[in-house]
């Protein structure tokens, strides 16, 4: 915390760490967040929050420092409790978490939750607009700690929400939104509304957060005469507009960007801007009266094994030990793994698959499609009993190889329903122009 003569001036003007405040300084004037002072920063500063979401130190200096009581646009609409017409059609908010319901906590400098979804809707109030909300909360939990569990209750929740609802928003942490958009692509059957999954990359309280954006698109999409599971997060780094992707295509490609989110493998289905205006990039199922069905049989005893220059086949006997019934190994090139020497695959790929655990490959290289037939190494490991899964990438087909032996004790069968297209993530030929959209 801030001492001396720093810590003399904020008690004399009652500022505490989070109050919005105005320093002025040679002629200049800042206003933002004061933040907590950190065991690194020089003393003699103080650190404030800017509306555009960067902190700045200010030595203090012949600065003048005050508490103001106006608040941003975005903090100011969290004071009241925004109200929706019920002549507006009715989307359904399923919230669970994660950086999009989350904010800065000024005293400690940690991210913390907000007090409710409830929060979040506040501070986008030109929802208002043109929807109503429901809000659904079945857990709160950071997406790191998402298990199949969870994507079963939402896929339930979702269904529910549906007979009542013009469609629905399901919003999570983005550290495992792709896997969750797998898994409701597949739990969900029969979708005739749009199923619309989002999330913030950067917290709420932050001038550069993306979760504003991301929600109006969304809410956007959710009374669209579009149907089915995507994810809608932002296409560009400015606020401009978002893209709506597949949910069995998406992948978070970068830790901190705004726009992280992008189609592997293919396009995305449509641009979506805050104001309604919806570019169809795809050819997207219309909404229809058929009613959704949850799907969530799921077998947890599956995992993603990586190939890698000197790996150990021994990882895959230690599944195999442990009952595991699928394992998704990340091939290199077009499914290549480690055939010769005494760090071969083979053998140990050979006796999983006799015991009847299914093993797939999919390219670790994100893009581009397998094809076994091309090199003898290939072929070698197809006659071990690996199978390829054309260009799915590995997160869908772990998710996908859950559902599918939740669904069946057949082996053989399971493999068949592997190289099945359920929800889009098979493509018969690769499209131009979806490498590194």
């Amino acid at each position: 915390m801030y001492s001396g003569k720093v810590a003399e001036i904020l008690r004399k003007n009652k500022i505490e760490v989070g109050d919005r405040v105005k320093i002025v300084k040679s002629g200049k004037r800042y206003e933002g967040i004061l933040m907590p002072r950190t065991k690194t920063s020089e003393r003699g500063y103080v650190t404030i929050k800017l509306d555009n979401g960067y902190n700045i130190g200010i030595e203090f200096t012949d600065a003048k420092i005050s508490k103001l009581t106006d608040l941003p646009f975005r903090q100011a609409a969290a004071k009241g409790k925004l109200k929706f017409s019920s002549k507006n059609p009715l989307v359904s908010l399923i919230s669970t978490g994660g950086t999009i319901t989350s904010k800065v906590d000024y005293k400690t400098g940690g991210v913390t939750s907000l007090a409710s979804p409830e929060e979040l809707l506040n501070k986008v109030p030109e929802l208002a607009d043109f929807v109503r909300i429901r809000i659904q909360n079945p857990f709160t939990v950071m997406s790191e700690s998402m298990t199949p569990e969870h994507w079963q209750e939402l896929a339930k929740t979702a269904v529910k929400e549906l007979k009542h609802s013009e469609g629905v928003i399901i919003t999570q942490g983005t550290d495992t939104l792709h896997y969750t958009a797998a898994a409701l692509s597949f739990m969900l059957r029969d979708v005739g509304k749009p199923v619309v999954i989002t999330g913030s990359q950067r917290s709420t309280d932050r001038g550069s957060s993306d979760g504003f954006i991301n929600l109006l698109c969304s809410a956007r999409l959710a009374v669209s005469d579009m149907a089915g599971v995507g994810v809608c997060m932002h296409g560009s780094v400015n606020d401009d507009y978002c893209l709506f992707i597949r949910g069995t295509r998406v992948r978070k490609m970068h830790t901190s960007r705004r726009d992280a989110f992008r189609p592997i493998n293919d396009l995305p289905l449509a641009r979506v801007w805050p104001d309604g205006n919806i570019e169809r990039i795809q050819d997207v199922p219309k909404r229809s009266k058929t009613a959704a069905k949850a799907d969530t049989s799921f077998e947890k005893k599956v995992a993603i094994v990586k190939s890698y220059p000197g790996c150990s086949p021994s990882v895959v006997d230690h599944y195999v030990r442990n009952g595991y019934r699928g394992i998704v190994i990340g091939a290199s090139g077009l499914g290549q793994i480690p055939t010769y020497g005494k760090d071969s695959w083979l053998d140990t790929i050979k006796k999983a698959t006799d015991k009847g655990v299914v093993v797939c490959a999919a390219a670790e290289t994100l893009y581009g499609r397998l094809n076994p037939s091309v090199y003898a190494e290939g072929r070698m490991a197809r006659d071990a009993g690996m199978l390829y899964l054309e260009d799915m990438s590995m997160e869908t087909a772990y998710v996908k190889l859950g559902w599918v032996l939740g669904h069946t004790k057949s082996p053989e069968k399971a493999m068949e329903m592997m190289l099945r297209n359920y929800a889009g993530e098979i493509s018969e030929r690769s499209l131009g122009g979806t490498f590194l959209y």
